[in-house]
């Protein structure tokens, strides 16, 4: 069911959601009507793994705020109570089992397991670490786009959710803020990716920023 994930070439799951929601829309898109299409992706091959984190963040202990912390600076939008997260997460679900049963009526969602990449989430944590003082100026420096304690909150995502769908929201923020990075974080990121089983441009669709060193 659904596209193993390095056959998806663009960002995947609820990293490529904040993508494609930060993106131009036609005049009365409704956000139901946006994740309709963007299940759809694929002959709704896109639809499983944006249900999987949808589930996953919802089933995990991480508190709503740090969690829509890590959705608006995915998103690129200022943090407010305005923003209903849990809301969004339950809506998407609800369009993607919709669409997942238009193949297989009998589909039932189940909560998902432990993460397989669980393993990662010391280099993750690693490579937030070094990005972290740059992102959080970005953040703070990017008019109507402040997300306030936006790099604590994926740190706190990728231990107590999933290290694979924190490293793409991650990747998310640094192209979203635009925040420059050496040669050597480049690489690594290219090489992480590639061990959780991503495409190339999942990690570098054309946003990430250009190396500025070689370090």
């Amino acid at each position: 069911m659904g596209l193993q994930r390095h056959e998806i070439w663009v960002d995947l799951g609820l990293s490529g959601l904040t993508k494609w929601f930060s993106g131009p829309w036609g005049p009365g898109a409704s956000t139901p009507g946006m994740i309709a299409e963007i299940a759809d992706w694929g002959d709704g091959g896109f639809a499983p793994l944006l249900l999987e984190d949808a589930l996953r963040v919802l089933d995990s202990p991480l508190p709503t705020r740090t969690a829509d912390t890590v959705l608006c600076a995915a998103l690129g939008r200022a943090y407010g109570p305005d923003f209903d997260g849990p809301g969004l997460l339950r809506q998407i679900v609800d369009v993607c089992v919709a669409r997942v049963r238009r193949d297989d009526p009998s589909f039932e969602p189940v909560p998902p397991g432990p993460s397989v990449y669980g393993g990662l989430g010391g280099e993750v944590l690693a490579e937030i670490d070094v990005a972290g003082p740059a992102l959080s100026a970005a953040i703070a420096h990017a008019p109507f786009r402040e997300v306030p304690g936006a790099v604590r909150a994926l740190e706190q995502f990728v231990t107590e959710v999933d290290p694979d769908l924190g490293y793409r929201l991650f990747l998310r923020a640094m192209k979203v803020y635009a925040v420059p990075i050496t040669t050597s974080q480049y690489e690594r990121y290219l090489a992480l990716g590639e061990r959780f089983g991503y495409h190339e441009e999942v990690v570098d669709d054309g946003n990430l920023q250009s190396p500025t060193d070689t370090d």
